[in-house]
């Protein structure tokens, strides 16, 4: 009697291990999702929840005002900077914070939080923030359904990251610095090497003619480029260069040859591209 009830034990512990293992799958209510943007030179991503609105008033209501929200669902909205950034005017060493909000009607507070764990805004405590600063909310035009993170307005050093729901957008600016690190590179790879890689002067010229450096070095480095291997697009920045030391025949000229070199490469971007310069310096 004893092995038998002994058996039927072990029967119900290894059914109820099974069962407890199996589990049925459903769609997260609110569910994850990362993005990730490369900002400059620096790799950025955001992991957060994203709820929806399910006919329910989000800001004011389900969102208070005036108290910490996760700025998501479920675990903290986490942000993530594979280098050092610029937010508010203020550096934000390179690494993860939480994310939180606190909504007003008219103003919000953004706050980066060290503590990257906590379960939304539960335990939340001001003395990990890192920092924080003020954002306008806008209204919109169009309902989001659904939370939403995206980046928007870039430019070669930044970003704003723009929160979305509901009838509301709060954007705040992220902003890299670039330039020590690219000119370290090019002090390093071009200068002090005194290359004559024809890819590595058209680098160096581009980005010193982008950036509105010294155009007679630009010019230099890229007439070595074009010199050691023409290409449509170097004749081009060679053109451009020319165009803004004020030397309109050779811009011209050069303008022609990238041209010229477009057409046989079948790029009809840089045709259009050369046509655009050559009126312009007429």
């Amino acid at each position: 009697m004893k092995q038998k009830s002994g058996f039927l034990i072990l029967a119900f512990l290894i059914f109820g291990t099974v069962a407890f293992a199996q589990q049925i799958q459903m769609p997260q209510a609110s569910p994850s999702a990362k993005i990730a943007q490369k900002v400059g030179l620096t790799d950025v991503t955001v992991d957060y929840s994203r709820p929806s609105t399910k006919g329910r008033k989000i800001f004011g209501e389900l969102v208070p005002f005036g108290q910490v929200w996760r700025t998501g669902a479920n675990g903290a909205t986490v942000l993530t900077f594979s280098t050092d950034v610029i937010i508010d005017g203020k550096n934000v060493p390179a690494g993860q914070y939480a994310l939180y909000a606190i909504p007003d009607k008219s103003e919000w507070t953004i706050i980066l939080s060290k503590n990257t764990k906590l379960w939304g805004a539960i335990g939340y405590n001001a003395e990990e923030d890192l920092m924080r600063f003020k954002a306008t909310p806008a209204k919109l035009s169009r309902k989001y359904e659904t939370m939403e993170i995206t980046f928007a307005d870039m430019t070669d050093t930044g970003a704003d990251l723009s929160i979305k729901w509901e009838n509301t957008r709060v954007n705040f600016r992220i902003e890299t610095d670039v330039d020590p690190i690219v000119m370290a590179q090019i002090k390093e790879l071009v200068i002090e090497a005194e290359t004559d890689n024809p890819g590595l002067l058209y680098s160096a010229a581009n980005y010193y003619y982008t950036n509105q450096k010294d155009m007679q070095q630009a010019y230099r480095w890229i007439s070595q480029s074009v010199e050691s291997d023409s290409k449509y697009w170097t004749m081009h920045l060679k053109a451009k260069i020319e165009a803004t030391l004020g030397m309109k025949s050779e811009a011209i000229e050069s303008a022609n040859q990238s041209m010229k070199m477009a057409k046989e490469a079948g790029n009809p971007d840089y045709v259009g591209l050369n046509e655009r310069l050559i009126k312009s310096l007429k």
